[in-house]
């Protein structure tokens, strides 16, 4: 006799008590690689150039032309990356989802009539998907790694506007990967906003001082304009790969 439908034991898959619980770890970590990938090459984005920067910069705030400066760049890049292929989206704008600065690019993006990448992550301030993200490319992470783990992968180039603890977080992060050669293709790195980051981050001292080899000083760039700064990406990325999917970053000893 076959049991009542209440008495069936629920499917692994379908038990959000145990999906939530510490032993499901791994597969939502996992899960968290895998729903992004199945949704990049659902709709052909093969690269990215991301956008960094401070989720508290406002168009109407003391800062407000870093605002418009990145929803212009973003708007360029955009129609850029359309020119490059009817097919293929080679230079999608991504960004972390929220607002500020990742808001203006978004924004900026759909200006130009292109998509858009938002990552977002789950905190409690601030972070709130922005209205311009490409609904089908917009993405939930709870776990910081995996997040930064798709900022690496599809970038072709990087754009850092000014921003504080995440901001220096993210752009560390990608500058030990091109030093340690763990992202071997190469990516032009635009700092935006010269006065800034020179009053941020002393990088000279740091080479001064042997913390990091005067070379690494030319893995990134500077600019002050929108003009300068699509200029730098177009000189710096690699023509794209004809591949049969995303443009996954490698390193040299590893997939």
């Amino acid at each position: 006799m076959t049991p009542p439908a209440d008495d069936q034991p629920l499917l692994a898959y379908k038990d959000e008590a145990f999906l939530d619980a510490d032993d499901a770890r791994p597969l939502r970590i996992l899960a968290e690689y895998l729903q992004p990938l199945h949704a990049f090459e659902r709709d052909r984005v093969w690269g990215t150039v991301v956008f960094f920067g401070s989720a508290r910069l406002a168009a109407d705030g003391p800062l407000g032309r870093f605002y418009t400066d990145a929803r212009e760049l973003a708007r360029r890049v955009t129609l850029w990356s359309k020119e490059l292929s009817s097919d293929l989206c080679h230079c999608v704008v991504c960004t972390g989802g929220g607002p500020g600065i990742m808001e203006a690019a978004n924004r900026g993006a759909t200006d130009a009539g292109g998509k858009s990448v938002g990552l977002n992550i789950g905190l409690p301030n601030e972070q709130r998907p922005n209205p311009w993200i490409t609904p089908d490319l917009s993405f939930e992470f709870h776990y910081f790694f995996m997040r930064k783990l798709w900022f690496a992968h599809l970038a072709r180039a990087l754009v850092v506007f000014p921003g504080g603890f995440g901001t220096l977080d993210e752009l560390m992060e990608m500058l030990t990967l091109m030093q340690t050669q763990k992202i071997v293709r190469r990516i032009p790195v635009v700092l935006y906003g010269t006065d800034y980051w020179n009053e941020i981050v002393n990088f000279e001292a740091l080479a001064r001082h042997g913390m990091i080899d005067r070379a690494d000083l030319s893995l990134f760039r500077f600019a002050d304009d929108p003009a300068t700064a699509l200029a730098l990406i177009q000189a710096g990325i690699e023509p794209a790969a004809q591949t049969t999917g995303p443009a996954i970053a490698r390193s040299r000893t590893s997939g």
